[in-house]
């Protein structure tokens, strides 16, 4: 199993986002997946203000590629930009305010596919640590024996 601090796959990317004043922002982010949770990645977004990290679906960023996918907190859709590039974007929705931002497709498909040869799709459940899973859940009291 890989260490959860060292994710198995790193992309560094840049991300397009809207301030507040509608002008784009490059936000350089790094795309992370790591064996040991296998059904999702992050999304870290690195500011001034320090680092923020997203972790969604791994399978919802796949399908956000092809077309509209997610509900609630996050969605993903394939568009075009001002270049005529295709790009995933990101719309991303909490209390504390909403952040759509838009990312190379070409990149996300080459993370997602180092992610899959890390981690094959139908596989992910035998990477999974389902004692160490258990144990974080309850704590110390958890005796995995």
């Amino acid at each position: 199993m890989s260490d959860i601090k060292h994710p198995a796959v790193q992309q560094d990317i840049k991300i397009s986002c809207l301030d507040p004043w509608g002008r784009t922002v490059e936000v350089p982010t790094t795309l992370g997946y790591r064996e040991n949770d296998p059904y999702a990645v992050s999304l870290t977004f690195h500011s001034g203000a320090g680092d923020v990290e997203w972790v969604v679906s791994r399978t919802l960023m796949l399908q956000g590629l092809a077309a509209p996918a997610g509900e609630g907190d996050v969605k993903i859709y394939p568009s075009i930009d001002e270049d005529a590039k295709a790009v995933a974007v990101f719309d991303f929705s909490s209390p504390d305010g909403r952040l759509i931002a838009t990312a190379d497709s070409r990149e996300v498909q080459t993370f997602l596919g180092k992610s899959f040869s890390a981690v094959p799709v139908g596989s992910e459940s035998q990477h999974l640590d389902l004692d160490a899973l258990i144990a974080d859940l309850l704590g110390s009291s958890f005796d995995a024996e």
